[in-house]
């Protein structure tokens, strides 16, 4: 399950043209079979949330929230996709210092036709980490 955090323009087809996705269950504390307390992906987040209020890209680039992306050895964890671009996974965020690293890569992202993100110009936050660099569909 996937919410839309931010209204964004979309392509003649209704689909965004990027999006960050965020895992909200990252992080998670379990009690007896269920998740307790808030998780670290919750709080990540929260603050790409906050963050991302002031972002000059919050209408380009929407935040959506994903149940679970499968990484959780890895977490927390954040991807970036666009159409006709290489799509990013990216583990092992600090659940808190990281949050601005993240919108700083996706406007670094935004700005490239390919998606293409060299090692040297990410964050330092954003240079570990990387779980995949998968190719664009067209």
């Amino acid at each position: 399950m996937t919410t839309t955090v931010n209204i964004s323009p979309t392509t003649p087809l209704g689909v965004t043209e990027h999006t960050l996705f965020v895992c909200k269950t990252c992080a998670s504390v379990w009690q007896n079979g269920k998740p307790f307390g808030e998780s670290g992906g919750q709080k990540l987040l929260n603050q790409l949330q906050q963050l991302a209020q002031d972002w000059d890209l919050r209408d380009e680039f929407p935040i959506q929230e994903v149940e679970c992306m499968s990484a959780c050895n890895r977490s927390c964890v954040v991807a970036f996709a666009a159409k006709g671009k290489l799509t990013y996974l990216f583990g092992d965020l600090a659940v808190d210092g990281s949050a601005f690293a993240v919108l700083q890569c996706a406007s670094q992202y935004y700005g490239k036709a390919d998606g293409l993100l060299p090692w040297s110009e990410r964050p330092e936050a954003m240079k570990k980490g990387i779980l995949a660099k998968i190719p664009p569909l067209s």
